[in-house]
């Protein structure tokens, strides 16, 4: 009888090493669930944001002065990020060469988390913002401040009356803000709310 143990004893951890497999195999397949449907919901917000930005419409002026706004903000982003980066000033000639670069160097990374922090932007306020500035880089035109507000003297309403995305809505909102007032003010939760390189960045 006790030459059979040696056997079982064999046989209990083949089959808990299979367990173990198992385990780590679904483990394994659960992570790589997760995170393709975490891929295929940003896809799907992206292309929605993209068909928001495309069914805009506004007035060839309107969209100029939105415009206008949009550009000004990504100029300043680019302006406060080499100011906190002198020596790199050569090497991030663009805002698209900050959003490549911010991927792999954690140093520019850390910056451009605080530029936005400072703005009272996030991230998707800048891929909203990237997607109108692409979207209609080659049909606007730029109007200083003066003209702006000599044409549209409540843009805040124009846009919350014209744009239904909420996460276009809430960037374009967010940008008059850091024009106008120097930092955008998120609201409560319960509240709805030269750059052509950008263009493959934003498409990606």
């Amino acid at each position: 009888m006790n030459c059979k143990f040696p056997l079982v004893d064999h046989k209990l951890q083949v089959l808990e090493a299979q367990f173990k497999e198992l385990d780590f195999t679904k483990d394994s397949l659960t992570q790589k669930f997760e995170h393709h449907s975490k891929a295929l919901a940003n896809q799907a917000a992206h292309d929605e944001l993209w068909t928001a930005v495309l069914a805009l419409k506004f007035t060839s002026m309107e969209l100029s002065i939105l415009y206008s706004y949009v550009m000004e903000v990504l100029i300043c982003l680019h302006t406060r990020v080499l100011e906190k980066l002198p020596d790199l000033v050569r090497g991030l000639p663009t805002l698209a060469s900050v959003l490549r670069r911010k991927v792999k160097n954690q140093r520019i990374r850390g910056v451009w988390e605080s530029v936005l922090e400072e703005s009272g932007l996030e991230e998707g306020d800048i891929t909203a913002l990237c997607t109108f500035f692409i979207a209609y880089g080659n049909k606007a035109e730029y109007y200083v401040a003066k003209v702006r507000q000599m044409y549209i003297k409540d843009v805040t309403f124009l846009i919350t009356n014209m744009v239904k995305n909420q996460a276009l809505q809430d960037g374009l909102l967010r940008a008059v803000q850091v024009i106008e007032k120097g930092k955008a003010v998120k609201a409560p939760e319960n509240q709805k709310s030269p750059l052509k390189e950008l263009i493959p960045l934003a498409r990606n």
